[in-house]
């Protein structure tokens, strides 16, 4: 079996270049791995992530989101990340359940309980191995995520979240660390305030280390 680690946090916390800097780091040691993404991955997955995170679609509701990432996972799940873990791949994801959970369970506040079942029946048995939560103060996310959207086309904008309010985002920073003191051995919190050269070295010790602890490498 493989390993799948994910990555989680709020916006602009540094999350996809990090991601990217851990493929590379993968790459040069030559072990296989997929980078994929959650809403996305798939492609019935990038269709619901237009419709997730367009500014266009700003009225809809929490629980047709909630089951909009739902469906996301499940084909994501059955079509990317499981035939990729039963290859003995490393898997490493840009989101999953927790940010569902941070998000539309503590942020939205739908009931938490039918968050994680939908989470566990969506995901069909897979949990991640590890995962990396890179947390900042929210100002200075939504200020990355900011200029990061700026950069874009118009057309490739993906912002309804970024325009939520400072306390819905607060909200999902507090979830997310609250997430992470429940389960230790699977969450590591990062400094995403840190340097990115610092960050990458941090990351690729733990991930390195846990790796070959799970896999033998």
């Amino acid at each position: 079996m493989g390993y799948l680690i994910t990555f989680e946090g709020i916006e602009g916390g540094g999350k996809t270049t990090q991601i990217r800097r851990l493929a590379r780091f993968f790459k040069e040691k030559g072990w296989p791995c997929v980078v994929t993404r959650e809403p996305g991955g798939s492609t019935v997955g990038e269709e619901i992530r237009r419709i997730l995170l367009s500014s266009e679609t700003a009225k809809l509701t929490p629980l047709s989101e909630l089951f909009l990432y739902e469906a996301d996972r499940a084909q994501h799940v059955a079509e990317i990340i499981e035939p990729a873990l039963k290859k003995g791949m490393i898997v490493i994801c840009d989101r999953f359940f927790d940010a569902t959970l941070a998000y539309q369970g503590y942020a939205r506040r739908l009931d938490l309980a039918t968050v994680r079942a939908l989470n566990r029946l969506a995901s069909q048995g897979v949990t991640p191995d590890l995962t990396l939560l890179f947390d900042c103060p929210v100002e200075s996310g939504l200020r990355r995520a900011s200029e990061r959207i700026g950069r874009k086309r118009p057309a490739l904008k993906e912002d309804r979240f970024e325009r939520e309010s400072l306390s819905f985002h607060q909200s999902v920073r507090e979830a997310y660390l609250d997430i992470a003191r429940s389960e230790p051995d699977r969450i590591h919190v990062i400094d995403a305030s840190l340097k990115e050269s610092e960050i990458h070295r941090i990351v690729c010790g733990i991930v390195e280390r846990r790796v070959r602890e799970a896999l033998g490498r």
